[in-house]
């Protein structure tokens, strides 16, 4: 059987992030927070990861991601953080 290999960081900057069909996210007024609501399970985000995911809309590149968090973050680790991220979400299955 072959081994999945992750895709190279040039080819993960140009992948299109959407969440996956069956995951809404909705913003909680009472938590004021982010949540993602799936069958049978409720996840309470970050306001970093719920930002991240409210940006991967299936148009945007991870490379678009990035740039569009630097304008408010210049200084954070983004080119190394958000695809970690965003690798570690899909790998729940909530992204695609």
């Amino acid at each position: 059987m072959p081994v999945e290999r992750a895709p190279s960081t040039a080819a993960a900057r140009e992948t299109r992030p959407a969440l996956a069909p069956s995951v809404i996210l909705r913003y909680d007024r009472i938590r004021r927070a982010e949540l993602l609501l799936m069958p049978e399970r409720a996840v309470l985000l970050s306001p970093e990861g719920g930002r991240i995911l409210r940006l991967c809309d299936g148009r945007r590149t991870v490379a678009d991601i990035i740039a569009a968090l630097a304008a408010d973050f210049p200084d954070a680790p983004l080119e190394r953080d958000v695809p970690e991220f965003i690798a570690r979400v899909r790998t729940e299955g909530w992204l695609t």
